[in-house]
């Protein structure tokens, strides 16, 4: 896995650094950051594992609304999410969401317009952010994983960099119309190498090994106390 990661750091030399806009610093460190630090004692482990050039596929669960800012702003790089294309058609939610990475899906849009502008965006060194099972869990868990991050790794030649959530799901999840400011942690694993090919049983084995390592980090639990 050194050797891997060794190998991944040198192809990355190709590519400019990933910055991030100005607005979306702003929003990292004005808002996301206090309010992930301080009201949720937000800590996050592995960042060293983060590929910090190159074109990027974050895959982690799901477990609530509040996972897509956190994850887009605690890895040291700019993580972009898809978001309804209506939502860019509100001026300053428009301006917020797009300087924060979001890129715009059309509803009812089929699986393959999707995978083909994730691809576009990972093809300019970027990364993207990718929820296993597509919606939110009530168990914070992977439970049913798609095979879409797998498939745009093997389209872009991007690695896979598992990131487990913990917490989210009490702090914020489904039916729940208040936050409880309880821990949320971040443990990030290391970077997975896309499938050599595009087959149903290759991109089904990285699904998994995706699912199991990251259920595996969910159990690790909580980081410990400084």
């Amino acid at each position: 896995m050194t050797e891997i990661i060794k190998n991944s750091t040198s192809l990355n030399n190709q590519w400019p650094k990933d910055k991030q806009s100005f607005f979306y610093s702003i929003v990292s460190y004005c808002f996301v950051f206090p309010l992930f630090r301080l009201f949720f004692r937000g800590r996050t482990f592995g960042n060293f594992n983060v590929p910090k050039l190159g074109p990027l596929v974050v895959v982690a669960n799901h477990g609530s609304d509040l996972d897509p800012p956190i994850l887009g702003h605690a890895l040291g790089r700019p993580v972009s999410f898809m978001a309804k294309k209506e939502l860019f058609a509100i001026p300053l939610l428009s301006q917020i969401i797009r300087s924060c990475g979001a890129y715009p899906v059309s509803r009812g849009s089929s699986d393959r317009e999707a995978i083909k502008t994730a691809t576009n965006i990972l093809k300019k060194g970027r990364a993207i952010g990718v929820f296993l099972d597509g919606t939110r869990q009530e168990n914070g868990r992977v439970n049913t994983p798609m095979a879409g991050a797998a498939l745009l790794a093997s389209r872009s030649g991007a690695y896979l960099l598992p990131v487990a959530i913990i917490n989210s799901h009490r702090a914020l999840g489904k039916g729940n119309r208040w936050p409880r400011f309880i821990p949320i942690h971040l443990r990030i694993g290391k970077p997975i190498p896309p499938p050599v090919k595009r087959s149903k049983l290759e991109l089904e084995q990285t699904t998994n090994h995706l699912k199991e390592t990251i259920n595996s980090l969910i159990d690790q639990g909580l980081l410990p106390h400084k």
